[in-house]
């Protein structure tokens, strides 16, 4: 029986210690994703400006539901993501969160963007992170809308250039023929 405890317990250990390397390497690998995120982030917030969002800073709800005396964040920003609310804002622990997104601003910097309503007035709150938090908190979803958004920023690139050189061509018809 001696033997056979040993030998369990041999396999025991090496299971932790494989258990344990394995966390090692996960959050190495967690790191170079978090590295690939901030690179893209970086590159396309050249773009941001052009297809970015204006996002609501602050509001008030009239009865009917709409917004009225609103203010917006200066900067445009792209929407990367949806998860489900945390309970308050770090800014403030009195205001519950409705609605929380990942965004990436026009300076290529990820936030958490917080709204909070008390039923007349809907305020925001730019919570920055970094982006192996936001690969944590809203997954890899994250990382393929940005990858989409770029990549359709590049069709309608392509498209609007081919209408341009079809207009040139169109009003320089001499130009064609060389």
């Amino acid at each position: 029986m001696d033997a056979i405890e040993k030998g369990f317990d041999a396999l025991v250990t090496k299971v932790q210690e494989y258990e344990k390397k394995k966390e090692q390497l996960k959050g190495a690998v967690v790191q170079k994703e978090a590295l690939l995120l901030a690179r893209m982030g970086e590159e396309t917030a050249p773009v941001i400006s052009g297809i970015g969002l204006v996002m609501l800073e602050r509001g008030k709800t009239d009865n009917c539901g709409e917004l009225y005396d609103t203010q917006f964040y200066k900067e445009k920003m792209i929407v990367l993501g949806k998860t489900d609310p945390a309970e308050y804002r770090p800014d403030d622990i009195s205001k519950k969160v409705t609605d929380q997104f990942c965004v990436l601003s026009e300076e290529g910097k990820f936030y958490e963007l917080m709204y909070s309503s008390d039923g007349f007035i809907v305020d925001s709150f730019r919570n920055p992170i970094d982006p192996r938090e936001a690969l944590e908190i809203y997954g890899y979803e994250i990382m393929f809308m940005l990858y989409r958004a770029m990549r359709d920023y590049l069709a309608e690139e392509k498209e609007l250039v081919e209408a341009l050189q079809k207009t040139i061509d169109f009003l320089h018809p001499e130009e064609m023929e060389k």
